[in-house]
């Protein structure tokens, strides 16, 4: 642990030469063309990462997704997105009538069938297409540049 610390640390004070030598070392492949700085932040993460553990796979999956969006040149997860973990119970209640969802691994749980996503229970529920975040109240409302300029003024 100590050995890595001084690894570490010591990639500040590294020349280019040196990093690449040490990407060879470390990764047993030819460096990518990057700048020093990029390599060297590069090792940084892989040697914390060898400490610390990697990403979980549910993390690579997300930015693989995000990733995968992007080049396909849709727009990345949106900002406003809340993340459910399995076992979460979702309440609503619309025109005297409470309703609850079950956020399971693979879907949401909602009259005893299973669905992909909370935009077919909500149409279910109201009888009109809606977003299922929106109508559950997952959205995180969204701060306007004129809103945070108006704070700070």
């Amino acid at each position: 642990m100590v050995e890595r610390k001084d690894r570490l640390a010591g990639l500040a004070t590294m020349s280019p030469a040196q990093l690449r030598a040490e990407w060879r070392r470390l990764v047993r492949q030819s460096p990518p063309p990057v700048s020093p700085d990029l390599l060297r932040r590069e090792i940084a993460y892989r040697l914390q990462e060898a400490v610390s553990g990697g990403l979980t796979r549910q993390v690579a999956r997300d930015l693989a997704e995000i990733r995968k969006r992007i080049v396909q040149g849709s727009s990345p997860l949106p900002s406003t997105a809340m993340r459910l973990k399995p076992g979460t119970r979702l309440l609503r209640t619309w025109r005297g009538k409470t309703y609850t969802v079950l956020v399971g691994d693979t879907g949401f749980l909602f009259n005893d069938r299973l669905f992909p996503s909370l935009s077919p229970i909500a149409q279910e529920i109201t009888g009109t297409p809606w977003s299922g975040p929106r109508f559950f109240g997952l959205l995180r409302k969204r701060v306007t540049k004129d809103m945070s300029e108006a704070d700070n003024g």
